[in-house]
C-alpha cells in the first residue's frame, strides 16, 4: 500500500493516499508540466496572449524616395590631414604645460592671470581642432 498521511478528522485515524505522477507527466507547453504552463521565467505568469514566438514580426512600411540624388561624400573630403593629429597634441599639451609653468614661476615675470587665461585658450583651441578631426 502507498504511504500514509494525517487524515483531518479529529479521531487520528489514518487514511491511505495514492500518489500518481500522471498530472506531473503530462505535459504543457513547452513539455512543462500543466501547473507551470502558463508560467513564465521565475514563476512569472504571462499576460495576454501567446503566439510562441519570442519577438513578433517586424511589419515592413513602404518609404517615399526622395527625388533628389544626393552623391556619396569622396573620401578625400572626410579625411584630416597627417599633421592635425600632432597639432591636436601639442595644444593640449602645451596649454597645460604652460598653466603648470605659471604656478612654477618658470614664466618670465610674476605668475600672473594672463599665462593661464593663455594656457586654457590654448587648450580650447585643441579642442576644437580635435571636433574638427576625421
Amino acid at each position: 500500500m502507498g504511504p500514509h498521511l494525517p487524515s483531518a478528522g479529529l479521531t487520528g485515524g489514518r487514511r491511505p493516499v495514492q500518489l500518481t505522477l500522471c498530472a506531473l507527466r503530462t505535459p504543457g507547453a513547452k513539455g512543462y508540466p500543466r501547473s507551470m504552463a502558463s508560467q513564465g521565467p521565475g514563476g512569472a505568469t504571462r499576460k495576454g496572449r501567446s503566439t510562441g514566438r519570442a519577438t513578433t514580426r517586424a511589419v515592413v512600411h513602404p518609404v517615399a524616395g526622395s527625388s533628389r540624388y544626393t552623391p556619396p561624400i569622396p573620401k578625400s573630403v572626410k579625411t584630416s590631414p597627417v599633421w592635425m593629429g600632432p597639432l591636436i597634441l601639442a595644444l593640449l599639451i602645451g596649454g597645460a604645460l604652460l598653466i603648470v609653468l605659471n604656478y612654477f614661476d618658470v614664466l618670465p615675470g610674476a605668475p600672473t592671470n594672463w599665462y593661464l587665461l593663455a594656457g586654457i585658450a590654448v587648450i580650447a583651441g585643441g579642442f576644437i581642432t580635435a571636433t574638427q578631426y576625421r
